[in-house]
């Protein structure tokens, strides 16, 4: 996007003066390295006895009803409720599965907090501010985005600021709990609360726990998905010479106790009505669940206003076969000891925004590299190194620098994609004939989409 000089200086007025104030403040003490340590492990009771085989359960399923898809694999594995992988691990940092930029650099957080604010500006201010969070990991985004509120407070004064989780693994929500509130959360004792958890951070902010997103309140609402579309259930389709098929799991006849993939002698439902009919490539990932959350964010963006921010692995309609298991920070086979590790796919930003139609404007996908760039993270950068003085915690602010910003690491493999309302766009419209002409100011350029100026 081209931005005329007005423009950029209404941006400079704006945005520049938030990331300046924050950028005054120091790195905060819990993030000096960069690196989280990783959070002691939640126990549950029950975590003597011998684990449930995942792995047999499938068995069992499969022999019952024949060959399942990859979306209802992913499904199993990942979020049932007695053996699913994000259900009974704690899998992030240094000592898990997977580490996520939230964990390498209290910069990014930061830059995503003064995003949010500068979307809730460009939206007019409004009276409340709904912070949703889809899967919020260790809640290390939630409390650095929340840092920069506090910093800013005057900014938001006279708005009422309340933060909403939508979680579905226990364990994780205690160590978010334990991040965000400090211990003193409150579990619902009905199941039937969609509130399962609540509480409030050390300024009285209130924080508030779903299993799903319908259940958070209506109201106006900026959508953080950081690394949460990724690990939603995707089926895979393979071109044929008889059409598309879809790809199924099924048991290994050669090899006891092994899965296996195998393609559909027939149509499935998902063939039928998943492939888009322009579809040049030979084998396909539609994540149906990603499709139908985008829809729902985007019809609740027109009703009460706000904005999304999507930041995943991805692509744009152009990659294949994606799908992939990580355990110990090492690739792992998707089939082998299911329920042992995350399984991901790249998220296909094409067919979001094919599914979310015209309600919304949207923006990107573009590179984490860019986005933080254009969001000032060489300027935040130079503040902490020019305040740190530890050679150590120096060469750390710069490896941490390195991973986000490296094309072959965390720079370009992680895209971002923005969900905005269409008023905050609309510029304002030509005078006709007599009368007065319109002095509104043109909208603030989106922020991590343009790039902002310091000089």
């Amino acid at each position: 996007m081209i931005i005329n000089s007005r423009m950029r200086a209404c941006f400079g007025v704006k945005t520049q003066q938030l990331i300046s104030r924050v950028f005054r403040h120091p790195v905060h003490p819990s993030a000096a390295v960069g690196w989280r340590l990783a959070q002691s492990r939640l126990l549950s009771a029950g975590e003597s006895k011998p684990r449930p085989s995942m792995l047999k359960h499938l068995t069992f399923k499969i022999k019952a009803t024949g060959p399942i898809t990859v979306a209802e694999y992913m499904r199993e594995v990942l979020t049932n409720p007695v053996t699913g992988y994000y259900v009974r691990n704690n899998m992030l940092g240094p000592d898990g599965d997977f580490i996520t930029s939230p964990e390498i650099s209290q910069i990014f957080g930061e830059l995503l907090g003064v995003w949010i604010l500068s979307e809730w500006m460009g939206a007019g201010r409004p009276k409340h501010l709904q912070l949703v969070e889809l899967g919020p990991g260790k809640g290390s985004l939630a409390s650095d985005i929340l840092r920069v509120f506090s910093q800013l407070k005057s900014v938001l004064d006279g708005c009422s600021v309340s933060l909403h989780l939508v979680e579905v693994s226990p364990v994780l929500s205690g160590v978010q709990a334990q991040t965000l509130t400090g211990g003193s959360s409150v579990e619902s004792s009905s199941e039937d609360d969609p509130v399962f958890r609540r509480g409030e951070t050390s300024a009285g902010l209130p924080v508030f726990w779903y299993r799903c997103l319908e259940d958070v309140p209506a109201g106006f609402s900026i959508f953080i998905a950081h690394e949460f579309f990724d690990a939603l259930p995707i089926h895979t389709f393979q071109r044929t010479p008889k059409g598309w098929r879809e790809v199924l799991v099924d048991i290994d006849p050669d090899k006891q106790n092994r899965l296996r993939f195998v393609v559909s002698p027939s149509p499935t439902p998902a063939s039928s009505a998943l492939i888009q009919p322009e579809e040049r490539r030979s084998h396909v990932e539609v994540c149906a669940d990603g499709g139908v959350l985008v829809q729902q964010i985007s019809q609740r963006i027109i009703e009460d206003g706000g904005a999304a921010l999507i930041a995943d692995y991805g692509h744009d309609g152009t990659k294949t076969d994606t799908f992939r298991g990580f355990k110990g920070h090492r690739l792992h086979d998707v089939l082998s000891s299911p329920g042992t590790a995350d399984l991901t796919a790249d998220v296909d930003f094409s067919f979001l925004r094919t599914m979310i139609g015209g309600g919304v404007a949207c923006l990107g996908p573009v590179t984490q590299k860019m986005f933080l760039k254009n969001m000032g993270i060489d300027a935040r950068m130079e503040v902490l190194l020019r305040n740190c003085s530890d050679g150590p915690t120096r060469m750390q602010l710069i490896r941490s620098y390195d991973m986000l910003m490296n094309p072959e690491k965390m720079g370009e493999r992680f895209l971002f994609f923005s969900l905005l309302h269409h008023s905050r766009l609309a510029k304002p419209k030509k005078s006709e004939g007599m009368k007065l002409e319109d002095k509104r100011p043109a909208p603030l350029p989106v922020g991590g989409f343009t790039e902002i100026s310091f000089s």
